[in-house]
């Protein structure tokens, strides 16, 4: 019900920026909480940083102070300002939306809670 596109990622070296950015739409669907996450070759998908539709913002011990998450105005869309980028932040990074399908939309007359995952941009950073 709910697709989630990513933009942005590329390669830059040590030290430079990158903004990733991501976009969730879906019909009759309320988007909540959206956030970042990063794969390496071999690691498992860790979090990043997740923001919820008031703003609140939860960062991992490594983004904190680096990275930035915010939300648009429309609230379906959420952007991820990276500075002072290091090597071992070279990773997939992966855009999340959680969302509810209100009673009135479902089968069964109840919410119905999901999440949707992008498919993944790729960042690098050279030393």
């Amino acid at each position: 019900q709910v697709t989630v596109v990513e933009f942005g990622g590329g390669s830059v070296q040590a030290g430079g920026s990158l903004r990733l950015s991501c976009v969730a739409s879906g019909s009759g669907v309320n988007i909540n909480r959206m956030g970042w996450y990063r794969q390496s070759p071999g690691k498992q998908r860790e979090l990043v940083a997740t923001i919820s539709s008031g703003g609140s913002r939860n960062y991992a011990d490594f983004a904190t102070g680096r990275f930035t998450i915010s939300r648009g105005v429309a609230k379906n869309t959420v952007s991820l300002q990276m500075d002072s980028l290091k090597p071992e932040d070279t990773a997939y990074y992966y855009c999340k939306a959680d969302y509810v399908i209100p009673s009135d939309y479902t089968d069964f007359g109840a919410d119905a809670p999901g999440s949707s995952w992008g498919q993944g941009t790729q960042v690098i950073v050279s030393s």
